[in-house]
């Protein structure tokens, strides 16, 4: 079987069992850019907490984070975690907003792609998860997100080398699906789904997993 079509496989039987996974939460696309930065080593739940506090204090505008002192900042993210690290990073990416796109969220939405994926990446603590969160989710563009749960998944299906990078994670699924947002919106929260409830780290629930033995794999579980 050709691998665009066994992603598509694995996209099919994910989307029949779990369905549409409406990613990503976020009131627009500034605090889905926002909300990229705060999950980072976090659950969405506390992000939440953290973009109630923003909200609430009037600082969940690039205008207003842009005036923002960080120690202040932190403060109000709190709930997120490693808050200190993150509002410096939050920080950085706002400035380069401003230097880049004069604070002007819609300008830096119209840039190309790979333009503005060299430009998100430049920015310090940015990386590629979150660069590429930002990208898919934040600006509508083709994308796609590579985490822990693509790795696992394509791993124990036997889709990808062990010693794979990111970027070539991210190139084989670009490769072998269309250029469709979302698609690459859908198929990568519908990942994390699975790898949240069946193809855990330990004890993997394989055999009730949706994908089964869809691919031919052998079952992990003892």
């Amino acid at each position: 079987m050709k691998a665009s079509d066994t992603l598509m496989k694995i996209y099919q039987k994910l989307f029949e069992a779990f369905g549409t996974q409406d990613w990503w939460p976020g009131d627009g696309p500034f605090e889905v850019l926002v909300g990229a930065v705060l999950t980072q080593n976090t659950n969405w739940g506390n992000v939440e907490r953290a973009l109630q506090n923003l909200k609430a204090a009037g600082k969940l505008s690039p205008e207003a984070l842009h005036k923002t002192e960080t120690q202040e900042l932190a403060r109000l993210i709190r709930p997120a975690g490693y808050f200190n690290i993150k509002a410096k990073r939050l920080k950085n990416l706002i400035d380069w907003l401003f230097e880049r796109y004069n604070g002007e969220l819609e300008k830096m939405r119209s840039e190309d792609l790979q333009t503005l994926r060299e430009g998100l990446l430049s920015v310090r603590g940015i990386g590629r998860e979150t660069a590429d969160s930002i990208l898919l989710y934040a600006c509508n563009l083709p994308s796609f997100v590579v985490d822990a749960y693509t790795y696992r998944v394509l791993l124990r299906h036997l889709l990808i080398p062990e010693d794979s990078t990111y970027e070539e994670i991210k190139t084989f699924f670009e490769d072998n699906l269309p250029k469709d947002v979302q698609l690459y919106n859908e198929f990568h929260a519908l990942l994390v789904k699975v790898g949240k409830e069946y193809c855990k780290p330990r004890n993997p629930r394989c055999k009730e997993c949706p994908l089964g033995e869809v691919l031919g794999v052998p079952s992990l579980e003892g």
